[in-house]
């Protein structure tokens, strides 16, 4: 693991923790493309599936189009169509994808953390966040 993804997963960890997670990812943006580089308590059947995100697909894909946060209550029964089945995977239920931007106020990524309960997000905790997940280190 190189010296930047150490620095990414350390940060993460203490997000969640600091967030009330159980699990999360960091994803930073490759052209249209979102390519994970840090995963802590996620099934490695699923960092597989995620390693390369697509703009529009998933969770952290639809968080990168649209430039706004993707919520579901519960990875497992969620029939949005947001969830990429893989994520069902995940021993967690409520989950939130978070973009974060740029000097420039571009998407330079997305930032997910996933709840052991159901729980639906208001827009406060939302933009807390939010606010919270700019701080991760760039790739």
């Amino acid at each position: 693991m190189t010296e930047a993804a150490e620095t990414t997963e350390a940060w993460l960890r203490q997000w969640i923790t600091d967030h009330g997670g159980v699990g999360g990812t960091v994803h930073a943006r490759q052209g249209d493309d979102m390519i994970l580089t840090a995963a802590v308590n996620i099934p490695s059947s699923v960092t597989e599936v995620v390693r390369v995100v697509p703009r529009g697909k998933g969770m952290a894909g639809l968080a990168f189009e649209h430039d706004a946060p993707v919520s579901t209550c519960n990875l497992k029964t969620d029939d949005t169509g947001n969830v990429r089945p893989g994520a069902r995977a995940v021993d967690a239920k409520a989950a939130v994808a978070i973009p974060v931007h740029d000097a420039a106020g571009k998407v330079r990524g997305v930032v997910g953390i996933a709840y052991l309960g159901e729980r639906a997000m208001d827009d406060r905790e939302l933009a807390l966040l939010t606010e919270a997940a700019q701080a991760v280190p760039p790739a």
